[in-house]
């Protein structure tokens, strides 16, 4: 029994020290690792490792860090290995999905920088795992004459296309599948720019869904606008941005 809970103790400091890089104390050990056993006898298992050469006092600290000879026998006889496993396993599974999610945003944002470029009007998408809408070439689309000769229409799109809770709501309620929907004028989906038409079709990158689209005056080429949205969806879902 004394050598386990030595051998417990042991281990309680390597894997304290490892995590806090300070020495540890008996205090500590027995408040943060839950020992039934009096500081006293903590002090004195310790005085043990110590005669061991297992653990060493540095300087004038009253904690104690791990030796070379005590990260050998954690090492070789005391880790957990199969709890360190589930927890690598864990820990890889988790940054994973975060890369695998961070990387569908930026290819996400790529597909709409490319379509803003491709196009006169405002590219748009919902981001994947996040309640916003990535936005490129608003200005450019105020730009137009519809715009610039009404500043009241403009403002009133800008209204809308700010209030990102309620453009992401509304495009979150549109039936939308592969094939790219044209909504013209009054048919738009987003109350308040009855004077713009929306293109949208929905993409799946890696198994994040989303809807990328296409704003801009009635007064655009609607056919261009399907065609480009559509192949810039096909590039950024076969991962060819």
């Amino acid at each position: 029994m004394t050598d386990t809970r030595k051998n417990q103790i042991l281990s309680a400091i390597i894997e304290h020290f490892v995590q806090t890089a300070e020495p540890v104390g008996s205090k500590t050990i027995i408040l943060t690792y839950n020992f039934k056993v009096s500081p006293a006898t903590v002090r004195n298992d310790m005085a043990d490792l110590e005669e061991a050469g297992l653990i060493m006092q540095p300087h004038t600290s009253a904690g104690r860090v791990p030796t070379d000879k005590g990260y050998r026998l954690y090492v070789d006889e005391l880790a957990d290995y199969g709890r360190a496993q589930a927890l690598a396993t864990q820990t890889l599974h988790t940054l994973m999905n975060q890369h695998r999610a961070q990387n569908a945003k930026q290819r996400v944002n790529d597909a709409v920088a490319l379509l803003s470029q491709a196009s006169p009007n405002m590219a748009f998408a919902t981001i994947p795992e996040n309640d916003r809408t990535f936005f490129m070439g608003f200005s450019k689309m105020l730009r137009q004459p519809e715009f610039m000769e009404a500043p009241l229409k403009a403002s009133q799109v800008m209204e809308v296309i700010e209030d990102q809770s309620h453009f992401l709501h509304s495009l979150q309620n549109i039936e939308v599948d592969a094939e790219a929907k044209i909504f013209i004028g009054e048919e738009n989906v987003l109350q308040g720019i009855e004077s713009c038409s929306i293109i949208l079709t929905r993409y799946d990158y890696d198994g994040y869904q989303g809807i990328i689209g296409l704003l801009g005056p009635k007064r655009m080429p609607y056919a261009y606008n399907s065609s480009i949205l559509t192949q810039v969806r096909d590039l950024l879902e076969n991962n060819l941005l």
